[in-house]
């Protein structure tokens, strides 16, 4: 990915994440960026919930002056449609919101979708993804409710990254606990906040955007960064 990556709590097309989205859309190279959003994660939801990420995510973006669309690429079988090819390919900003982690990453694995986006984050296109599409980019991704892990695409390099961190339910304590001691030395998780984003490169800077914080984890230690300041991940 050489272009910008977004991993994102919560807030996914709301007013509150509009500064944080209209920093992305400068950085493309377009005076109208071609902006695809994806409710993939939603996929296993009923269609009411599919066309309503679908219904913000291009409100959202209208407003913010880009041409968006909203694919329906909810399962194996849409992953793998060729008819998807040419807008997933030719998009200047990729955006998956939320739902659940593990069936995000299932349905992506190995798909001609997944493929067809690779092409278009290769010439710099931004990924963004919100809670399940932060998820799928780190080493591992836990399942909450099967306390589980499976191995992610592991494009950013930390173990998990865990969103919604501000709010996470007190029954799920254990298993940060339980992920935490998972870290191995040098490893690390990161823990974004609702309405947050951590914004960066691959292989550049990160900087904390919106407005809460930023954890970064290890085995040993938590340590906390606040809007505007920079994450050192590895």
């Amino acid at each position: 990915m050489n272009g910008l990556i977004a991993l994102v709590g919560a807030g996914e097309y709301l007013p509150v994440m509009e500064e944080v989205d209209r920093y992305l859309l400068s950085s493309v190279n377009s005076k109208t960026p071609r902006v695809v959003c994806l409710p993939t994660a939603a996929g296993q939801e009923d269609d009411e919930s599919v066309n309503r990420w679908s219904r913000m995510g291009v409100e959202h973006f209208q407003k913010l002056g880009a041409d968006v669309q909203a694919l329906r690429i909810i399962d194996k079988e849409s992953a793998n449609d060729p008819q998807f090819d040419s807008a997933l390919e030719n998009a200047d900003f990729i955006y998956f919101s939320g739902g659940s982690p593990m069936y995000l990453f299932q349905t992506m694995q190995g798909s001609r979708a997944w493929t067809s986006m690779q092409k278009a984050w290769s010439r710099g296109a931004v990924y963004a993804g919100c809670s399940a599409g932060a998820m799928i980019l780190s080493k591992r991704v836990p399942s909450f409710r099967l306390s589980q892990t499976v191995e992610g695409f592991g494009v950013v390099p930390s173990q998990f990254i865990l969103p919604h961190f501000d709010a996470t339910p007190l029954v799920f304590k254990p298993m940060i606990f339980a992920l935490r001691k998972q870290l191995k030395k040098g490893e690390q998780m990161l823990g974004v906040d609702e309405n947050t984003a951590l914004v960066g490169h691959i292989s550049g800077e990160w900087k904390v955007m919106g407005e809460g914080t930023v954890h970064l984890i290890t085995r040993d230690k938590d340590k906390i960064f606040k809007v505007g300041e920079t994450v050192p991940i590895n």
